[in-house]
């Protein structure tokens, strides 16, 4: 389940227009989960989770790459192994292909029986997906 919620929450950051410029991230309770800055993500005790790499490869604190975020909404892990897709209507889908969950337009993130279960609101799509996919802060 954990792997879905974070599949989940990868389509949402992909889905947010470009220009937002707040960096937080929030749980389904709206509690802050963390932020992300100047491709550093951080938690809500502002201890250092990870970086976002330009081209798309996410790390953790060690700097060890941990999977990667494709232009085309294919997502990776560090084995280069297809772990999931976001259509561009919102739509999450599994390695299998099989729908997981939704993304509304104003950052709301939907699991597949269309319950909340965080916001991505202010945070550039790409850092957002990163921080949400590989790091599970959403619950």
């Amino acid at each position: 389940m954990k792997l879905i919620t974070k599949i989940i929450t990868l389509a949402a950051m992909l889905l947010l227009p470009a220009g937002m410029q707040a960096q937080t991230i929030y749980n389904s309770s709206h509690a802050t989960a963390g932020y992300v800055k100047d491709g550093t993500v951080y938690n809500s005790s502002h201890a250092t989770q990870g970086y976002i790499r330009n081209d798309g490869t996410i790390e953790n604190s060690s700097h060890s790459t941990i999977g990667y975020i494709r232009n085309d909404g294919t997502v990776q892990n560090s084995s280069h192994s297809t772990i999931g897709y976001v259509r561009n209507d919102g739509t999450v889908l599994n390695s299998s292909h099989s729908t997981i969950g939704y993304i509304r337009s104003d950052g709301t993130i939907l699991n597949s029986s269309h319950s909340t279960i965080g916001y991505a609101k202010g945070v550039s799509q790409r850092d957002a997906a990163a921080v949400l996919f590989f790091f599970g802060w959403i619950r």
